[in-house]
């Protein structure tokens, strides 16, 4: 009834080196490339109390002029222990020939933004170009993000406009590639 199908011949690489060569637009992005794994904390004057997250990025290609990225956290408690699932997103991030960002990220919640940025050696500035909200999403009407990459770590920070609030500090995370 089925016939056979191969497995998929463009397997995601987040490894230099191995699976396909990264497009040549890429190497702006390159150093956001692997699987990442560190804490993080938040807040926002919304909310009751901050909080402590731990957080998973993977940025892959598969050989085309773009990135493919994922993230997913979850809460933890004082002593680190998993308290509860959190923010989840997913999307694409292409490079322009002029090193200019263009970034499509996807939440659970309703959520959608578009950015544009820039890439600056190992830093890597976006901000909301637009972001659409489905008729239960919370108001986000703009946010910011640094992801700057230091050999083998990453410090990501995260400012958002949401709930009649003006843009400002949310998230600050700190991870290390994993192999």
């Amino acid at each position: 009834m089925f016939e056979p199908v191969q497995d998929n011949p463009y397997p995601d690489s987040h490894v230099l080196g191995e699976g396909p060569d990264p497009h040549p637009l890429l190497g702006p992005v390159l150093p956001l490339l692997g699987r990442w794994h560190g804490s993080g904390e938040g807040e926002y004057p919304t909310l009751e109390a901050d909080f402590r997250y731990e957080q998973e990025v993977t940025f892959s290609h598969d050989g085309r002029p773009f990135l493919r990225y994922e993230a997913r956290a979850w809460l933890i408690d004082g002593s680190g222990a998993a308290v509860r699932p959190a923010g989840r997103e997913a999307g694409w991030w292409r490079v322009t020939p002029d090193a200019t960002l263009e970034v499509v990220l996807a939440h659970p919640t309703g959520i959608v933004e578009t950015y544009v940025g820039r890439a600056s050696g190992a830093e890597f500035v976006i901000e909301t170009k637009d972001v659409s909200l489905t008729p239960l999403a919370k108001e986000v009407t703009a946010t910011r993000r640094r992801y700057t990459v230091e050999e083998d770590r990453m410090t990501v920070l995260h400012d958002m406009a949401a709930v009649g609030l003006p843009l400002q500090h949310h998230l600050t995370t700190r991870l290390r590639r994993r192999p």
